[in-house]
């Protein structure tokens, strides 16, 4: 676990430093939290390459990277996720990935940035 930690991290400095090719490698992580992080740290980089590698996360089959994708998608304005949030928003099966990629849709509806 102690390592897992470790890695969310690095992951997230990384993302702070804008340090996107770094991140991008941990999307296919095969731990949920890594690839959370990865999305988190996405959400700190505002450009069309991350908003691709989030829509990668806004597939992804734990609920928890969907919804922390969508959170990043809307805060970096990644208009390229547009139309995945608002499937999502209407057609995820988990509750609360639903109910982010809503807010993350209506948000990005609202307030919209290109690259």
């Amino acid at each position: 676990m102690a390592n897992i930690d470790a890695l969310r991290d690095k992951i997230l400095k990384l993302g702070s430093k804008q340090k996107i090719a770094a991140v991008l490698k941990y999307i296919d992580n095969d731990n949920d939290d890594i690839r959370m992080a990865a999305a988190m740290a996405l959400g700190m980089i505002p450009t069309y390459e991350s908003g691709m590698g989030l829509i990668e996360l806004l597939r992804d089959p734990s609920p928890f990277v969907r919804a922390t994708a969508a959170n990043s998608a809307a805060e970096i304005h990644a208009k390229n996720c547009e139309e995945y949030l608002r499937k999502l928003a209407f057609a995820d099966p988990d509750p609360n990935a639903k109910a982010a990629a809503k807010r993350a849709f209506e948000q990005l509806k609202d307030n919209v940035i290109t690259y």
